[in-house]
């Protein structure tokens, strides 16, 4: 990492983890504590920790770099694992499983190799707000039996630009 981008992230309130592997931003949005996420299956950290973003993007990206494993057939979550061994879990809004992928739109395939920040899914924000339990967004870790430690950041995010944590593996 260079010294101005180790900067950008002092003055952001990112402090980079030695050995971290950063995991961007999937959305445009405002990170909040995983706690926060009106599902017991999100906030009890029961699929893996990580944060949430509220977005304000209509576009969902991918992370990390990396081979996309699920796409949910309703198109509103999908998973990836980097080759680092980093296996991550998209989950745009609660409750939105139950649109039977009204609003959303696949960009990419299963299988796919992406590079982070690629568009994967699409999600009309206008029409399925009011229509589901929240918009939260989780990003989670789901092996985190193979990881050390996780390092959040917090504030405002941009889509494959801004570091939402760190991974130590």
């Amino acid at each position: 990492m260079g010294f101005f981008s180790r900067i950008r992230r002092m003055l952001a309130g990112q402090t980079p983890v030695p050995g971290g592997i950063p995991i961007l931003a999937p959305v445009d949005g405002t990170l909040v504590a995983l706690d926060d996420v009106p599902d017991q299956v999100f906030s009890e950290k029961i699929v893996g920790d990580g944060i949430a973003i509220m977005p304000t993007g209509k576009l969902i990206c991918a992370p990390i770099a990396g081979t996309i494993g699920k796409i949910f057939d309703s198109n509103h979550a999908f998973s990836i694992e980097s080759p680092h061994g980093i296996e991550l879990f998209v989950h745009v809004g609660i409750g939105t499983v139950e649109l039977r992928g009204v609003g959303f739109e696949r960009l990419q395939q299963e299988g796919a190799y992406v590079e982070a920040g690629t568009p994967i899914l699409a999600v009309d924000l206008d029409l399925i707000t009011g229509k589901v339990d929240s918009l939260l967004t989780p990003v989670v870790v789901a092996n985190m039996e193979d990881i050390k430690q996780i390092q959040c950041a917090s504030g405002q995010v941009i889509a494959g630009e801004t570091t939402i944590f760190q991974v130590v593996n």
